[in-house]
């Protein structure tokens, strides 16, 4: 009887409280839903013969929890060209797919991922709103399920580091080789040592370098680390100007979060082919 007080209150009242009293998670996340997804070809945005290539931010979290496998196995149902997730190292060196260093209030428990062993966070569970039960047998990915959504599919794996390691990118490396998915997987982040460090392991593995403002030297950082590395530059920091150099010095980008028609527009209408989305779909 015990057992089961003990659940209602960890899966009402915590995630309350951590929603009222904590400026991070504000309580609207405790009331998350499901949004409905906006159509870009609907409303004239990019052909079949000229596509915008889209890719799920956190997974289809529109549909499904944030990096969770739902959410990326939604984007592959949807048909995107690929699906961001986040990684993080529990403290027994496992990669698990959640966005922060701290589990929050999209979580009926907390904690600092550092300091719990996977199999500890392998008891949390989703806190997303009236669709809480819906999700309640979902878990934090590690990045092993989180590759086996894509192997036999045409949506591309795309993996951000969260932290700043080395003794442990050899273990996502080769997690991606044990998949076959080398020609598929992408790997990104701010850090260009990581970039460069990933290069080395597997020069086949596409890079994509997170930025602020794609600038002339940004742009040759990252053609200094390989032929195969993109930028991922904000929507927010880059004015015409920005996206009219990358183009111009042919450096393969993606912006990220374009959530509307109309900026999408603009964009596709610039050149831009690739964005990163929360709610928008083809």
């Amino acid at each position: 009887m015990m057992t089961i007080i003990n659940k209602i209150i960890t899966l009402i009242l915590v995630p309350i409280y951590f929603s009222v009293f904590s400026p991070t998670h504000p309580i609207i996340v405790l009331f998350n839903q499901p949004k409905e997804l906006i159509s870009l070809s609907e409303h004239g945005v990019g052909s079949d013969e000229d596509p915008v290539y889209l890719t799920a931010h956190r997974g289809l979290h529109a549909l499904a929890p944030e990096n969770s496998l739902p959410s990326f196995e939604e984007a592959v149902n949807h048909g995107y060209y690929s699906a961001e997730c986040d990684i993080q190292l529990t403290k027994d060196n496992r990669w698990v797919v959640i966005h922060n260093a701290e589990v929050d209030g999209r979580f009926c428990e907390y904690g600092k991922i550092a300091d719990l062993t996977l199999e500890e966070l392998k008891t949390f569970s989703y806190n997303w709103g009236a669709n809480l039960w819906k999700y309640k047998d979902s878990r934090i990915p590690t990045l092993e399920e989180y590759l086996d959504v894509f192997v036999g599919t045409d949506t591309k794996p795309q993996i951000e580091i969260g932290i700043e390691n080395y003794d442990m990118l050899s273990a996502i490396v080769e997690a991606i080789e044990e998949r076959g998915l080398v020609n598929q997987a992408i790997i990104l982040t701010y850090n260009t040592k990581q970039l460069a460090a990933i290069h080395e392991l597997n020069p086949d593995i596409e890079l994509w370098y997170l930025v602020d403002e794609m600038t002339p030297e940004i742009i040759a950082e990252a053609k200094a680390i390989g032929d195969n590395v993109w930028l991922s530059a904000s929507y927010d920091k880059n004015t015409e100007e920005n996206i009219k150099l990358a183009i111009s010095e042919g450096i393969n980008f993606s912006l990220f979060t374009v959530n509307t028609v109309e900026e999408a527009k603009v964009l596709y209408d610039m050149g831009v082919r690739y964005i990163e989305t929360d709610i928008l779909c083809n």
